[in-house]
């Protein structure tokens, strides 16, 4: 098993090389889907296929016994999949916290500080994630990994702010039954999930009280007031290239907000605007080198509109 816990594109290659090689992959790592789920995918279903036969490879998650998502949501979706024949998945919801700045007005969101955005309410994680949870960026890169893992269209995917975070994520069936995956806010249960499955081992993670829990938040995420969203759900449906620009403005965007040279309000504007630069319709669907030229083109452009806003 190859354990997958960097960011960015530069874990591309490695996971490319370990399911070619076929080993099992257990990622934590969002962009090397949202920029080329075309090319991994294909991998790991073909792994399914072979080991198991085309009941495995047809079924929901067949493939995630090779390609294993660590994030909890999906971690969650993956668990309520598990067992469940094709063709019965009607959506599926994606929660959300909404983030540290769920309730503030626009005025104050758009002078947010860093150290505003890192103050998640629920999950303690890295610097880079936890801004794009601000921005609910996260929420829309979790949206096209959906795509990818689960072969399922955008239309059914669906963002709900649950502002507990104890419901990680669900899915509803075609006859309209609801199944969700429930927890404390915990990072241990879902790594362990994908180091150890098919089994479940006991673990160190604490439990849930039901009981003890409260009351349980739901709500439809405010769009208007953060616009990563909807600006992720276009890029999905322009194509690769609009995803693999998405992701590299963002960690640029996001690391310029961190070290002051960005307000929080700028994140989206720069990120939107290098999508529409480079993020052109996909004519044939781009190789692993297109993609690293890419992103290192997107790079270079949100660091020279760095330098001419400081000039």
């Amino acid at each position: 098993m190859v354990v997958v816990a960097t960011g960015g594109v530069v874990s591309l290659a490695p996971i490319l090389a370990a399911l070619g090689a076929g080993k099992v992959v257990a990622t934590a790592n969002k962009e090397t889907l949202v920029a080329a789920g075309h090319l991994v995918m294909p991998l790991a279903r073909a792994l399914a296929g072979r080991s198991g036969g085309g009941g495995q490879a047809a079924s929901p998650v067949g493939a995630l016994e090779w390609l294993r998502p660590i994030d909890s949501e999906h971690s969650a979706i993956w668990q309520c999949l598990v067992g469940e024949p094709p063709g019965s998945v009607g959506r599926l919801i994606l929660t959300g916290s909404g983030g540290p700045f769920r309730t503030w007005e626009p005025v104050a969101l758009a002078a947010a500080r860093p150290e505003d955005a890192l103050a998640h309410p629920t999950w303690r994680m890295g610097a880079k994630i936890t801004v794009d949870s601000a921005t609910l960026m996260n929420k829309g890169l979790e949206v096209i990994e959906a795509h990818w893992l689960y072969a399922i269209d955008y239309d059914r995917i669906s963002v709900v702010i649950h502002p507990q975070s104890i419901i990680h994520s669900a899915v509803e069936f075609v006859d309209g039954s609801l199944k969700a995956q429930l927890g404390l806010p915990d990072m241990r249960l879902p790594i362990q999930y994908a180091l150890t499955f098919p089994d479940r081992l006991p673990s160190l993670a604490p439990r849930l009280d039901l009981a003890a829990a409260g009351p349980l938040e739901f709500a439809t995420p405010d769009e208007a007031r953060f616009p990563a969203l909807p600006l992720a759900r276009g890029a999905a449906a322009t194509g690769a290239r609009a995803t693999a620009a998405l992701i590299a403005a963002d960690e640029v965007a996001v690391a310029r907000f961190l070290e002051g040279s960005l307000r929080f309000g700028g994140i989206v504007p720069l990120i939107e605007g290098a999508v529409a630069r480079y993020g052109t319709r996909d004519r044939t669907e781009p190789d692993l080198e297109e993609l690293l030229a890419l992103d290192a083109e997107v790079r270079a452009f949100c660091h020279a509109a760095r330098d001419a806003e400081r000039s």
